[in-house]
């Protein structure tokens, strides 16, 4: 997974008066949990720009002026209901012994036989919840739909791997082709009747 370094200050005032000053000044109050200290810190709004306005998932290094850099994943991030600046963001240390549990981007590969017989692919899932070692997981799942016929549907156990474990049922279902009034019959369908009723 690609990983993205920001640059920040460590705060020791945290009260709300202290908060309003950074955010006056560009700023994003931050906290990191999940280590054996809470971790308050602070880093100008336009260094988070390619870790939030992104489809992409990302581990991120956060880099301390007093030389500390912790490893994290963006867990919470809050923003104005009115201008959407960001106001806070919550981070969760990760370790490469611990799993951490990330939505990762789902990507479909191929192009399914439902949607060349004029089917129309839907979504279900965009994103799919997954449990492992930051290490191993991936930057994007992908998932062949080249099979998939008018009626079709792709699950999540389809897309199972060793380096995570998904955390949705085995029922869930990420994608299926529809039938649309454009759908016609497919080849291999009518191929088969075909030969069914010749040998009726």
């Amino acid at each position: 997974m690609k990983s993205l370094t920001i640059n920040a200050s460590q705060r020791e005032s945290v009260g709300k008066k202290a908060t309003k000053a950074l955010r006056n000044a560009g700023q994003v109050p931050c906290v990191i949990y999940g280590g054996d200290t809470i971790v308050h810190f602070a880093a100008p709004e336009i260094a988070f720009k390619n870790l939030v306005y992104t489809p992409d998932v990302h581990t991120v290094v956060i880099a301390l002026d007093n030389g500390q850099k912790i490893n994290a994943i963006l867990q919470d991030i809050q923003f104005h209901p009115v201008t959407d600046k960001i106001l806070h963001i919550d981070f969760v240390e990760i370790f490469d012994d611990k799993p951490i549990t990330m939505e990762i981007p789902f990507k479909t590969t191929g192009n399914s036989r439902g949607v060349r017989s004029g089917g129309v692919l839907r979504f279900n899932l965009r994103r799919i919840k997954v449990k492992g070692l930051a290490s191993k997981l991936p930057d994007v799942i992908e998932g062949d739909i080249t099979e998939l016929k008018i009626g079709n549907k792709l699950y999540v156990t389809d897309v199972a791997s060793e380096d995570y474990t998904i955390l949705h049922p085995d029922n869930t279902v990420i994608c299926q082709v529809k039938t649309s009034r454009n759908a016609v019959a497919d080849t291999d369908d009518e191929e088969e009747e075909e030969a069914a009723a010749a040998e009726a």
